[in-house]
């Protein structure tokens, strides 16, 4: 789903915030191929309300009471036979749980200083099945760490062409943007990452950058 034809982008907004959360509603509304369905004050609310309304996209705040949006996220994906997509906004490009709300399974994050206009455009892509990521960002969230036994054990699983299709994907690029890269068709690259999120056990290409930054599959400056 795009939301650019005759079927919206729906949109549930939580946030603890009251003022934060009727202006996002007020102005995303406002933009084109979106339909906010829904709010929520907490993380309990914003699970409760997903199953209700079952929304395409849930932007989820990370800092709310009852429930953060991190276990918010980790609830609503294992616990819905269709569950929406997540995508994280925060104040902070440095918040900690940003990285630990994308291990839990949400497709990207969002800046909420960001322009409305670009906050929309990514509930979009995230709802036509892509992934949002801001490389440089993510670098300076992730701390890198020397691979240890256990996390050696993913790269060893990857065959070298898996391995260059991972640090594509770490760039931001999405799957047709692969395909011209490594000059092989589409339907070849989404083989691969495929096989890239199987091996890596990652819930999607987000969380499969987030493994490959913190294992050291990815080293910051190498793929950026």
């Amino acid at each position: 789903m795009t939301g650019t034809g005759s079927t919206p982008v729906t949109l549930l907004i939580a946030d603890d915030d009251e003022v934060t959360r009727s202006g996002l509603r007020t102005l995303l509304a406002a933009q084109p191929g979106l339909a906010v369905v829904g709010e929520a004050a907490d993380g309990v609310e914003a699970v409760e309300e997903a199953r209700r309304l079952r929304p395409d996209v849930v932007l989820m705040d990370v800092r709310m009471p009852r429930r953060n949006g991190i276990e918010a996220t980790r609830h609503l994906l294992a616990g819905s036979a269709e569950p929406p997509k997540v995508v994280v906004i925060t104040t902070f490009e440095n918040d900690d749980h940003v990285t630990a709300a994308l291990s839990a399974g949400a497709s990207g994050f969002v800046l909420k200083r960001l322009p409305v206009r670009q906050i929309a455009e990514a509930v979009r892509v995230v709802a036509a099945g892509e992934a949002i990521l801001f490389p440089t960002t993510l670098r300076r969230m992730v701390a890198p760490r020397p691979l240890n036994s256990a996390e050696a054990l993913p790269r060893a699983a990857l065959t070298g062409r898996e391995e260059e299709v991972l640090r594509l994907m770490a760039t931001g690029l999405s799957n047709p943007e692969i395909a011209e890269s490594l000059t092989v068709s589409l339907e070849t690259v989404k083989t691969h990452v495929g096989n890239v999120l199987t091996k890596l056990g990652a819930q999607n290409r987000t969380h499969a950058v987030v493994i490959a930054y913190e294992s050291g599959l990815v080293v910051p400056g190498f793929a950026g």
